[in-house]
């Protein structure tokens, strides 16, 4: 089972905090330390010190770490434009020398673009401004060198784009897309990605969302004769604790008003984590990210690294 740490810096985390667990996690043995990116947090409560750009702070600590993998669960297709969103992931994957993910979904969270003067168009239209983004992401990246990439959409128009830079992973990084989605999710999920992941429901709720991607693979014609197998991964919210109360004072947060919706996360004990990743594993996860709540917490990553880390082989 691949385990990765995900962050949620908006809630309230500088720079340095996060530099702090992602080298205390490339340390620990975690494969991944991958962050949210939102400009708001989704509760009643001030976050200080404000939010933190996901890909500055990426490229940040792509020069200060040197194996983990870094990227993000996941960036908002009406946050940037896909050309220089293309440009940006690329040049912080040549910087971290090929180790980026690039999670990319339609948007969802109106307050955050009301407040950042961010347009905020109708659902349907945000997903199909991500179907473009994807289309234009990945046509920069495989353009060969010397070509040139145009693309004519309804909602960007790119006219003999040098295509440059590329990513360090001849493939481009690998693009993740998640979500509760019923239909347009597993549709892209089964035309661009290399990722699926379902962010913090139950293993049940996580198993009919695999079906779903699994039989939109089979629609489109997908195989692994031309692809390599979709990695399916689970978000899991975590609490972890050597005692019941330790547990529960991390779960604290998890009691505050937001805006997300209802997650079903662990709260317990070590043994208790490592049952449910062994649930996510038996309906085909290979890949967990495991929320931490407080990134100042760093002896809860310590923990699980130290408890649970060297259970799952």
């Amino acid at each position: 089972m691949r385990v990765s740490v995900f962050t949620e810096p908006h809630r309230g985390a500088s720079y340095d905090d996060q530099l702090r667990l992602a080298r205390l996690a490339e340390e620990s043995g975690f494969e991944g330390y991958l962050r949210a990116d939102h400009y708001q947090s989704m509760g009643e409560e001030l976050a200080l010190p404000g939010p933190t750009d996901a890909w500055l702070t990426l490229a940040a600590l792509a020069r200060e770490t040197s194996r983990i993998r870094l990227g993000t669960l996941v960036t908002s297709a009406t946050f940037r434009l896909p050309g220089p969103l293309a440009v940006m992931v690329a040049q912080v994957d040549q910087m971290s020398g090929g180790r980026v993910d690039l999670g990319i979904g339609a948007g969802w969270y109106a307050r955050e673009h009301t407040a950042y003067g961010l347009p905020f168009p109708s659902v349907g239209e945000r997903f199909d401004r991500l179907a473009e983004q994807l289309k234009v992401i990945t046509g920069l990246w495989r353009t060969p060198v010397g070509d040139k990439f145009s693309f004519h959409g309804d909602h960007y128009q790119l006219v003999d784009a040098p295509a440059l830079p590329k990513p360090a992973q001849p493939a481009g990084p690998p693009i993740i897309i998640g979500g509760r989605g019923p239909k347009r999710t597993p549709e892209l999920a089964a035309e661009f990605a290399d990722e699926f992941n379902m962010p913090f429901k139950s293993v049940a709720e996580t198993a009919a969302a695999y079906e779903r991607v699994t039989e939109a693979c089979h629609r489109t014609g997908r195989t692994e004769q031309d692809r390599p197998p979709l990695t399916m991964s689970a978000g899991i919210v975590i609490a972890i604790g050597r005692t019941d109360a330790e547990a529960q004072r991390r779960a604290a947060p998890l009691h505050e008003k937001s805006a997300l919706p209802p997650e079903d996360p662990v709260i317990g004990s070590p043994a208790q984590l490592v049952d449910r990743i062994g649930e996510f594993a038996a309906i085909g996860t290979s890949r967990v990210h495991l929320r931490f709540i407080d990134l100042a917490d760093l002896d809860h990553l310590e923990l699980v690294a130290a408890e649970v880390l060297p259970q799952l082989g």
